[in-house]
This record gives structure tokens, sequence and C-alpha cells, in this order.
């Protein structure tokens, strides 16, 4: 009985985790339509987001937690932690990305950024000096190939993004590395919550200092107010929140798993929505991209154990 209970509650944190990693990919995908269909610019449209997003997770955080939500700032290195994150975590993933997606096409920037956990232990290796296991130069090769298949569609003579585009999404990947990683030790202390709000807030206060949302803002339609809110809310604010709930009934472990459903829901609304034609070779390199961080995530959780 005891068993069963704990496997629909692991159950019940996949199905959450999913929903979550599937906001992600739709939020994705709205993206697209702002940076392409909408032609918004990418100043405009990251100062709004990070700004109002700030502005909602601190609120909530002040609801959940009180006077905790203060708390990050009271040490110098949760302080440091929090503002390197701000700036080097989510302002420039969320550059990238968009500029990605703009350059390209949403389905091939989510897969490139998927390659963050590969930059994670590429930085262990290079940096730390650490030796590689046999299963991170499976994962490598994996995702390599992966990736050539992903755009070349298969043929060594011609991209099937261009330059710009393939660029964009690798530092999205490694910038996404910098969003793991540099959250971790204000993370140790405080709420998530509180740090992902403290980050955003961060960031979108110098997006706008750079930028204001409310200088020369673009024609407001009802079709931007409706993309840039379900960037807002499908982006950040609930598969975060989701992803909260989820770890509340599954281990992480298992809950990161679902992540690879971003990339998949992605790239099957690109083609529905946008009609992005995709061939068997593309989807099989994004079928080995998905492998190899599973591979990577796998041999590196056996170690621990």
């Amino acid at each position: 009985m005891d068993n069963g209970k704990v496997s629909h509650g692991v159950m019940k944190g996949i199905g959450w985790a999913a929903v979550a990693s599937a906001m992600w990919g739709i939020s994705g995908t709205t993206l697209q339509l702002i940076s392409q269909n909408l032609a918004i610019p990418a100043t405009w449209m990251l100062s709004t987001r990070t700004l109002i997003t700030g502005v909602i997770l601190l609120v909530i955080s002040l609801i959940l937690y009180g006077r905790r939500t203060f708390d990050v700032f009271k040490h110098w290195d949760t302080t440091i932690s929090v503002v390197t994150y701000a700036i080097f975590g989510l302002m420039l993933n969320l550059l990238t990305f968009y500029y990605a997606v703009q350059t390209g096409n949403a389905s091939a920037a989510t897969i490139l950024q998927y390659l963050s956990p590969l930059f994670i232990v590429l930085g262990d290796v290079v940096i730390m000096r650490q030796r590689p296991l046999r299963s991170d130069i499976i994962a490598f090769a994996l995702a390599m190939v992966g990736v050539v298949l992903c755009i070349t569609r298969g043929s060594l003579h011609s991209l099937a993004l261009p330059m710009v585009a393939i660029l964009w999404g690798l530092g999205s990947g490694i910038t996404a590395a910098f969003y793991i990683v540099l959250p971790k030790r204000a993370a140790a202390k405080n709420p998530p919550l509180v740090v992902l709000g403290w980050g955003t807030m961060i960031a979108g206060v110098l997006f706008n200092l750079y930028r204001p949302m409310w200088v020369n803002p673009p024609h407001v339609s009802l079709t931007l107010v409706l993309s840039v809110g379900t960037v807002i809310l499908f982006g950040t604010i609930l598969p975060f929140g989701l992803l909260l709930h989820a770890s509340n009934f599954a281990p992480s472990d298992v809950v990161s798993i679902m992540d690879a459903l971003q990339p998949i829901v992605t790239s099957i609304l690109s083609v529905i929505f946008f009609h992005l034609f995709m061939n068997w070779v593309e989807v099989l390199g994004i079928v080995l991209v998905l492998v190899a961080i599973y591979v990577l995530q796998d041999g590196r959780r056996r170690v621990k154990v």
C-alpha cells in the first residue's frame, strides 16, 4: 500500500513537471511570434518581460515568505550570487535566446539551449581539471552528432540555419549553464522563488536603464498583449511554481528528466504554427541530443550514489 502511494506521488510529480516543461515549450514558440511576426525589438521585450515578471515574483515571495524575502542581501556571498546570476545568467541568457529565435527559429534555439548541462561539465573538465566520466564522453559525442544533424539536415554542404543564429543559440546554451550554476550559493540559503524574483527584478531594472519599456513602445495590440502575457506566465511564473510543487512529490533527478519535453513541444508547435519543415534527419538529431543529456545526467547521478 505504501509503495503504491509513493508511486502515485512520484507520478503526480512527473505529471506536474511535464506540464511545466510543456509551458516553456509554448513560451519559446510564442517568443518566435513576438520576435519575427510582430518584429518587436529585443531590448523593449526584455525590459518589459523581466521587470513585470520580477515585480510579480517578488509580490508572491512577500506573500509566502514575508521579511525572509530580503534575507538574500544579508550576506555578501548570497548578494554576489544573486547579482551575478541576474547579469550573467538571466540577462545574457534571455538576450542570447531571443536573438537565437529571431535570427533562426524557436525549435533550433531551444535544442541548442538544452545543451547547457554539457557546458557545465565542460567547464568542470577545462577549468576545474576534473577527469571526464566515460558517460560524459559518450554524451558529448552523441550531442555533437545530434547538433550537426539538426543544423545541416544531413547535408554538410549547407546549413539549415544562418551562422549567426547558431552562434546565438550556442551562446544561449553557455549562458543557460551560468543560469544554473551562479545562483546555487544563494538558493542554498534562501527559497528558490526569492532568488528567481530578485534575479529577475535586478535584470529588469538594468534592462530598463538601457531601454525603458515606457519610452517609444511598439504599437500595442491584443496580439502583443496576449503574447507578452503568455511569455511572462508560461515562460517563468507558472512553470517555476509547478516545478516547486512537483518537487514535493518526486525527486529532483526524476523531475529534471521532464525537461526533455520542452524542445519536443517547441518543435511540434513550430511545425504546426510556423510551418517549419523538419525532415527525418533533424528529428534524429533532436532525439540524439535528448539522449545525450539523459546519458550525461544519468552518469553523474550514478557517481553521486
